[in-house]
């Protein structure tokens, strides 16, 4: 039997690499996955039926907008309702924008906390009730290895996953009475779009950079830190809980 049968899990920024590469592993194990991602998100309804005939399990989209924290919320509440609650919230999506502090906007600043570090909130706040109905619930937080502080460029992303890891470490004290466990994983530099889009031109520069740094010389893939995520979600971890988890090849 399928370790994840009949599991509802709420995913964001499920188009993504990090996101696609989790559905489908969860959806193989028998969750029914809702990929939570931008409303204009592009090719959304072809992506989720590619990846749901691949995992041969149930994935759908949702659109939602996590900039807006209320809207987000109630998105959430209603989803939870609907499918008779989310055994499963992966806070996953993330903004992040790489050059010096100084030319970040406030807004700029303020977008990055709220869509990496408050939305993850706000989903939390709508999901747990239902979750402590059950007495049963797996919350994951995504961090960052640019906590490490090692990393130029990141202000506003740090400072939100700073917020995070703050939040995982506060809600597996206040949720662990209900059987409820929430942990963060902390990943390296992983194979992405996004690294394509944040560093362009400076790519090749940048992926010598990581491997220079890492004690594995070889890039960490979205399917690794998916493997983990399942880990985290799965019968085998109902006894960790508070924990931030790096997987980053060795830093």
């Amino acid at each position: 039997m399928r370790s994840l049968a009949g599991k509802i899990v709420l995913l964001t920024g499920g188009l993504g690499s990090l996101g696609r590469a989790q559905a489908t592993k969860l959806a193989a194990e028998g969750a029914h996955v809702l990929l939570l991602d931008r409303p204009e998100a592009e090719r959304a309804s072809e992506i989720t039926a590619g990846l749901a005939a691949e995992a041969g399990g149930r994935i759908s989209y949702v659109g939602c907008d996590l900039n807006q924290l209320e809207s987000a919320e109630q998105c959430a509440a209603a989803l939870a309702t609907e499918y008779g609650g989310i055994d499963v919230l992966i806070n996953n999506a993330a903004l992040i924008i790489n050059r010096p502090f100084e030319e970040f906007s406030l807004a700029e600043y303020e977008d990055q906390i709220r869509v990496n570090s408050s939305a993850a909130f706000a989903l939390a706040r709508a999901c747990a009730p239902q979750m402590k109905a059950k007495r049963y619930g797996k919350i994951v937080n995504f961090c960052s290895i640019t906590l490490n502080g090692r990393w130029d460029g990141y202000v506003p992303y740090v400072a939100s996953k700073g917020a995070m890891l703050g939040l995982t470490k506060s809600l597996a004290r206040e949720l662990g009475p209900h059987g409820i466990c929430v942990n963060a994983i902390s990943p390296g530099a992983v194979v992405s779009e996004a690294e394509e889009r944040v560093f362009g031109d400076r790519l090749k520069q940048y992926q010598d950079w990581v491997l220079e740094n890492q004690s594995l010389k070889r890039r960490i893939e979205p399917q690794h830190v998916a493997g983990l995520v399942f880990f985290l979600v799965s019968p085998a971890s109902d006894m960790i809980s508070g924990q931030n988890i790096a997987i980053d090849g060795g830093w």
